[in-house]
Formats: C-alpha cells, structure tokens, sequence
C-alpha cells in the first residue's frame, strides 16, 4: 500500500533517541520471569523483535525496589544484582540484533490479578484504595512516598548504566502512579491529595523530576499516561483539554520527554464534542497541548478489517488509513504495537515489504509462552 514506508518508517531522533522507524512494540506483562529474573528466555523474546524491525522495545513492566511493588510472582523485578544482571543479558540481545530499548518501570499499587497471588507486605496505593469506594491494603506515608520517588530514581539510573536507550515510567491503567492521579482513588488531604488533577499529579512529577535528576538531561524519559483504569474502562481523569493540560503539562515541566498516551482504540476522537468524530485521539490532543512528542497506541493490528486493509481487500482499509491519515499530518509521532507482536515477531518487517499474506494475526494461545 502506498505511503506506508513514508509515514511508518521514517526515522525518529529525539535527545539521544535515534529509531530507524515509527513503530514501537507495547509493554505486555508477561509474567513469565521465575523468582523476578529475567533469563535466556526473555533476552531472545526481545531479540527476536528487534530482528523483526521494531523501531523502539518497551519492555514488559518491570517493578521498582518496593515490598509490594507487584502483583504477579512472575513480574521481574528491575532492582537486585541477579535481575539487573538478567536485564543487562537482555539489552546485549537486542542491540546485538541492531535495536532499542528501554524498560517499563512499574508499582503495581493496590491492584490485584486473577491468580490469586499476594505478596508478602501489605499493597500500597494513595488512599488504601482499589477502585473507589473499594478498600484494599494500606494509605501511604510520606516517608513511603520518598522511598518510592527514591526508587524509580534509582532504576531509571541503573537502565542508563546497563546500556539501555531509553526508560518509561508507567503512569497509566490504574496502577499506583494513576491512582494518585485519579480522584477515585486518591482521596488524600496532604499535599498529594487535592480537588485537581494538577494537585493530583505532584507525585508523577516528583518521581519524574527525580529521575531526570538520576539519569542527566539527554537521556530519555518516556511516561505511559491513560484516562481510562483496568478498574473502570469509562474512568476520566481530563475532561476538557484545558484538565489535559493541567495534568500534563507539569510532567512535561518536570522532565517528561515524550508521552506514551495509551487509549482502547487508537483513532477514537479524545474531545469529539469539539473537533469532531475525525478529531485528534489522545496522543494527539497531548501533542498539541504540551509541544512533547507522543506515541499513540490501541487495537494496532488487531481486527479483522485491519488486516482486510493490509491485503487490500477493503475499500475502506478502516484502521490502516486512519493511522496512516493520523500519522501524515503529523498527530502524534509513533505507534505502539501490542498484542499483534506477542504472536509475529516480524510483524514490522512484514508491513515494511507489504508481505501481507504471511501476517498472522493475534493468538490468545500464544500469551503461555514467549513465542
């Protein structure tokens, strides 16, 4: 399809960032890190999609140096000699394959999985809160909040010493960076509480002013932002642009580099009510209000008409020309590819030759192993 490697594959440089296209494979959480270390599996999991063609790898989450800073034995942890060891196996992997990458830093808050699993320490979130109106383990002190700023500073520092490219901090989904922001779950009174989301967010920008701190100004921080919560998908922290930009802008301030704006589905209009159904979706709507770059992420890959597009066998080639619209006027500047690489490691270098046939489309099978 014409365009295409154009608009996907022009190179992107920021800071000391340089990708030789726009798409950037999504963090997935895996869980599939025995004891919290990542090993040989994982390393040639990531490699695997570096030789694929991804631009950018944002790893999997991976948990800061907290008691019951996740919620799955098989997270990996990115603190402790064996799994910084362990990481520092996986970049050699994937820039020996000629890619880059950075981690997920992550604090899974008061959420809970489906297996059951509980760590050994109470969880910890703004208010004790899981969802609104719904308790679940412990509010957190001051002095827990200075040692959680302190240690995404210190993984932040250690990702830039092993060799990575780049970090992100994840902001997003209902976890415990989001569940300060979100008025919901963080009913605090202190000075990380507040009726607004700029109040809400002191606490994202302490962390991200701290990392910057750890990391230097050149290196690059990325920051995973979402309206919408694993707890309630119709959630909103931003009503109108003018709430965005109090939310975001700040962060921006504060050392953000680029804005990872994850929605259900990448070309749903943010503010319809002012642009229009064709409107800027979310990542856009951060772009224009803050100036940062962003990357847009949501569905890629995943319909059935979006693979009808591939192969020309729609008319409209719905998602495809939306995001090949989206991205020639410039809306946002990269495209996060999930679930559609959990299953073809290849999937950016099949697009790129417009080797349609071969697409495999999204298993759900393929979530038991690293494929």
């Amino acid at each position: 399809m014409p365009g295409i490697g154009d608009v996907l594959f022009r190179p992107f440089k920021f800071k000391s960032l340089s990708l030789p296209n726009r798409i950037v494979m999504a963090p997935m959480t895996r869980a599939k890190a025995p004891g919290g270390i990542p090993g040989q599996p994982n390393a040639d999991y990531y490699r695997r999609r570096a030789e694929g063609g991804a631009g950018l790898i944002l790893s999997e989450g991976t948990v800061i140096d907290r008691p019951a800073s996740r919620n799955d034995p098989g997270i990996p942890f990115f603190h402790g000699e064996a799994a910084l060891a362990g990481w520092a196996g996986v970049i050699e992997a994937v820039h020996a394959a000629g890619g880059r990458m950075g981690p997920q830093l992550w604090h899974t808050g008061s959420t809970r999985t489906g297996s059951g699993w509980e760590p050994d320490a109470p969880v910890e979130s703004p208010s004790g809160l899981l969802a609104p109106g719904e308790p679940r383990g412990v509010a957190m002190t001051e002095e827990d909040i200075a040692d959680t700023v302190a240690a995404f500073a210190k993984a932040a520092a250690d990702a830039k010493r092993l060799g990575f490219d780049t970090i992100e901090i994840h902001g997003a989904h209902g976890y415990l960076i989001d569940q300060f922001f979100w008025s919901g779950t963080n009913v605090r009174e202190d000075r990380y509480g507040g009726s607004t989301i700029r109040e809400r967010a002191r606490f994202a920008g302490e962390v991200v002013a701290a990392i910057r701190a750890a990391v230097g100004p050149d290196f690059p921080v990325i920051l995973r932002v979402s309206q919408w919560k694993q707890q309630d998908y119709s959630a909103r922290l931003a009503a109108t642009p003018a709430e965005m930009e109090d939310w975001l802008q700040p962060l921006v301030d504060a050392g953000v580099d680029i804005l990872h704006c994850s929605q259900r589905r990448f070309w749903e209009p943010e503010f319809p009510e002012i642009d229009g159904e064709a409107g800027l979706n979310f990542a856009g709507w951060a772009k224009k209000l803050t100036g940062a770059p962003t990357i847009s992420v949501g569905s890629v890959g995943l319909s059935g008409e979006f693979l009808a597009a591939f192969g020309g066998e729609s008319s409209t080639s719905v998602e495809l020309n939306r995001l090949i619209e989206r991205m020639e006027r410039d809306e946002f500047d990269l495209i996060a590819v999930g679930r559609a690489l959990i299953s073809d490691p290849q999937w950016p270098r099949k697009v790129q030759q417009q080797d349609w046939s071969d697409l495999k489309g999204f298993s759900p099978a393929d979530l038991q192993e690293l494929v």
